[in-house]
């Protein structure tokens, strides 16, 4: 069985993270995501509009996911691809580079995002329109 492994924060659930979900799912047979804590995330200086435990049930009712860990800090994921015997690990694009250092432990791989669609994008357009309606 070949497993992968991406994280990531997941707040405001969108089709570019349905697409990079389901092409990562397509590279294996069994996806794990680590998923950003409230914690971690106020650490990065980053505020989710949903809760860990709900963006966890979203994420878990995705079919292309097979499981969901938590993401405590940067320098787990190390310690997260051979807990979990991880054969490839999967970012987005803009992530370019940034966890070649796992090429030791396993494939590395990022892959494009969907053009045009982000969460920071969303947030913005609905800031947007909130001062202009």
């Amino acid at each position: 069985m070949k497993k992968i492994l991406t994280y990531g924060t997941y707040d405001l659930l969108h089709i570019g993270h349905i697409n990079l979900l389901k092409r990562a799912k397509d590279l294996g047979d069994y996806l794990i995501v680590g998923l950003s804590t409230d914690t971690f995330n106020d650490k990065k200086k980053k505020r989710a509009y949903h809760t860990y435990e709900d963006r966890k049930m979203i994420l878990e009712s995705i079919r292309y996911v097979d499981e969901v860990i938590p993401e405590y800090s940067w320098s787990q994921k190390k310690y997260d691809v051979i807990k979990h015997d991880v054969d490839l690990f999967v970012m987005g694009d803009d992530w370019k580079g940034k966890f070649d250092f796992l090429k030791e432990f396993c494939d590395v791989i990022y892959l494009p995002r969907t053009t045009g669609v982000s969460t920071s994008k969303i947030k913005t357009d609905i800031k947007s329109d909130n001062k202009n309606g």
